[in-house]
């Protein structure tokens, strides 16, 4: 039986409306419950109510949702409806557990206010047919109150028209979903343009309850941009906000940082039933993930990335950390986060340079285990070249690079064997970051790195030179850097990147653990690579 989308809510909230014309644009059927009922018993709601009584509506109205909810209700529903119920449906918990086995329940909500103002002297709603209709609908949504909270999607339609309405479902229901399962559990990582004003939804889907306490970890340049658009979101779902804002990029991502952060945190009254939020790139992710592993021995946590770069690496995996003056990420811990939100309209605010350097591990999942994706990113490379706007990146191509960390954190979920391959580029690429003291994005010092690890493939046999010639031209088509070079700096001495090298956190015994390209779709873990071999590399991409 398909899926359906389910709108409940009080009266006057929109479902009807909005549902017909989600109907229409899904191609689904409509129906309205109360229409149902209405066609079942031969008479209106306010004769039934009148004539016999809520409790014989009620009856009538728990059929209804038995029999759409096993599709037995009418054969053309089986591929799927959009549907409607009354205002007090799903107050009935039976008949919520009965609709959510059915579809994606969504509760729309509207103030007190506005129901009145649409509704106006509600004379066909039985519930209303009182002398005071104000007080009656004010005193049935507090009623109501905790029956809609357990809902964990919500959308309040008071400021929205019918057509606004729509899209914020569709949304929803076009959301593309993945799931990560890891050593204890799962979670879900949810990808669509729009899924910003959903983030409390994402929380509340994993049962997260409502009136928790959300500390959303910020960045001073994210947080004027997004964070009142996500406080709202959490509002909505019933969940209590709290804005934390840390200063912008990897100089920042320290112990000090995360002190600031434990401080802010015990100031808004945050405690173990809490839970962080990081709204930002990967520096705001890995930061926020290492507070919530360790402020109070633990407290949950849950992703909302804004860059690319976040979006398709940093997000997923669980891996959160701080750096040290000698490298990147020395310390750190593993913190699974209880869900991951992606909504890639936010790139639109995203400046040129980190959106390439997103790119760069978007190319890169490519390289490590998806061959379709690397030639499809090529062609694309092509076509834009030369062109100042890069293309836009999709939710499609967002899923497709996220499918292959998945399928690698899964297998290695504490990075003891294969997710060591989610490194290519990154033993050259933590290197010059440390050395150009951060000024080297991530995503460009990858890019280099992955250079310089086919280079050193081919040296030594493990690659064709065709795969450094077709990922240095991708890479290039694509903006990024392949020569070892940091804007406005003299020439990096070849030797004093090999020695930040001493300082990786993926040695072992002593040896560096080199990801090298053997193909594009494939690649191997190699700790034999000689220094002389990585000092001739390093010199001949620029290095002196």
């Amino acid at each position: 039986m398909g899926q359906s989308v389910i709108l409940t809510g009080f009266m006057g909230t929109g479902k009807t409306v909005v549902g017909q014309e989600l109907g229409r644009r899904l191609g689904l059927p409509f129906v309205d419950m109360d229409a149902e009922i209405e066609a079942r018993a031969g008479k209106s709601i306010r004769r039934i109510f009148s004539e016999e009584g809520e409790p014989t509506f009620r009856q009538l109205e728990n059929r209804v949702c038995e029999e759409l909810a096993t599709g037995c209700l009418r054969s053309e529903l089986a591929e799927g409806a959009v549907i409607a119920t009354g205002g007090g449906a799903l107050v009935n918990p039976e008949n919520l557990s009965l609709m959510r086995k059915r579809g994606l329940v969504i509760c729309l909500d509207t103030s007190a206010e506005e129901i009145v103002r649409r509704l106006g002297d509600g004379a066909t709603r039985p519930l209303l047919n009182v002398p005071d209709p104000r007080a009656e609908i004010e005193g049935l949504l507090s009623a109501r109150r905790e029956a809609y909270e357990t809902i964990a999607w919500h959308i309040d339609t008071t400021h929205l028209s019918v057509e606004q309405t729509v899209r914020r479902v569709l949304s929803l229901v076009e959301a593309i979903p993945l799931t990560v399962r890891y050593p204890g559990g799962t979670y879900k990582i949810r990808i669509g343009n729009g899924l910003l004003s959903h983030v409390g939804g994402s929380l509340r889907a994993t049962g997260i309850p409502a009136g928790t306490r959300v500390a959303i970890v910020s960045n001073d340049v994210v947080a004027p941009l997004y964070a009142s658009q996500v406080e709202e979101a959490l509002r909505i779902s019933g969940l209590q906000p709290l804005l934390c804002v840390i200063p912008d990029g990897e100089a920042y991502k320290t112990v000090t940082t995360a002190t600031s952060l434990y401080k802010q945190l015990l100031a808004g009254g945050l405690d173990r039933d809490g839970v962080v939020l990081s709204l930002g790139g990967g520096v705001t992710g890995d930061i926020a993930g290492f507070v919530a592993a360790t402020f109070m021995r633990g407290i949950q946590f849950a992703q909302a990335p804004t860059s690319l770069l976040a979006m398709v690496d940093a997000s997923v995996g669980g891996k959160t950390g701080v750096d040290l003056p000698e490298g990147k990420n020395l310390v750190g811990t593993f913190k699974q986060p209880a869900c991951v939100t992606i909504d890639p309209a936010v790139l639109a605010t995203l400046r040129k340079d980190e959106l390439r350097s997103g790119m760069a591990e978007v190319i890169k999942h490519g390289v490590i285990g998806d061959p379709g994706l690397f030639i499809e990113l090529a062609a694309r490379g092509r076509e834009s070249r030369g062109i100042d706007a890069l293309p836009t990146i999709t939710a499609d191509q967002i899923a497709q690079a996220l499918r292959v960390k998945i399928d690698i954190v899964e297998e290695d979920p504490y990075e003891r064997g294969r997710r060591a391959v989610l490194n290519l580029g990154h033993t050259v690429g933590h290197a010059l970051e440390t050395l150009s003291s951060f000024r080297l994005r991530h995503g460009e010092a990858v890019s280099i790195g992955m250079v310089a690890a086919a280079r050193i493939a081919v040296t030594m046999g493990v690659a064709e030179p065709s795969v450094t010639e077709q990922l240095g031209a991708v890479l290039t088509d694509w903006g990024l850097p392949v020569r070892c070079a940091i804007p406005g700096r003299s020439r990096l001495q070849a030797d004093g990147i090999w020695r930040s090298m001493a300082h990786d956190k993926k040695r072992r015994r002593g040896r560096l653990r080199w990801v090298l390209p053997s193909s594009i779709g494939e690649v191997t873990i190699r700790d034999d690579v000689g220094k002389e071999v990585v000092l001739a590399v390093l010199r001949d991409m620029g290095a002196m």
